[in-house]
């Protein structure tokens, strides 16, 4: 007994041959769309009127007391927004507005300092300053047990490689 798959456009359930070329879709934003963007397949045919069919918009963020320290983000047509500038026309002010710098990376934004008491001794790739191998031989029972606490792996002295890491002297 064999198994055939069959595969047919998401948007109307034509059957695709494995000669057809076949159009991805994803959709990032959509009201019913609950749990993140999706993929849908469609032919070419069942996919080129979408560019026609595009809206010119403006997508704005609103930060005011109402999002409770979040902005909300509303969706409206460009021609609605571009309504809304009675002093200069909006393109124009657009043009002339303050540039709003993007968020930085929260990867790089917060350094820790490995050379402190609540850090000294957690792995990491970087170079062991003299400082954090200071608190971790001075300070070795302190710093095993937030270690442990935090359920990473502790320091033992008799581990060659920590030994030399952290400065402990070593049984030649």
């Amino acid at each position: 007994m064999g198994k055939k798959t069959i595969h047919v456009s998401d948007f109307s359930g034509t059957v695709l041959r494995a000669d057809d070329e076949v159009v991805k879709v994803v959709v990032l934003e959509h009201p019913d769309l609950i749990a993140g963007p999706v993929q849908l397949d469609a032919t070419p045919v069942e996919v080129e009127s979408i560019d026609d069919a595009a809206l010119d918009v403006a997508v704005v963020e609103i930060h005011d007391k109402h999002g409770g320290g979040e902005p909300r983000r509303v969706v409206l047509t460009a021609s609605e927004f571009d309504a809304m500038a009675t002093d200069v026309p909006m393109a124009q002010l657009l043009r002339t507005a303050e540039r709003v710098k993007p968020p930085k990376a929260r990867r790089g934004a917060e350094k820790v300092d490995y050379g402190t008491i609540e850090h000294a001794g957690k792995p990491h790739r970087g170079r062991v300053t003299e400082e954090e191998a200071r608190l971790v031989r001075e300070r070795l029972d302190e710093v095993n047990k937030r270690l442990a606490d935090a359920g990473i792996r502790q320091i033992d002295p008799a581990d060659p490689e920590h030994a030399e890491r952290y400065g402990f002297p070593t049984a030649d």
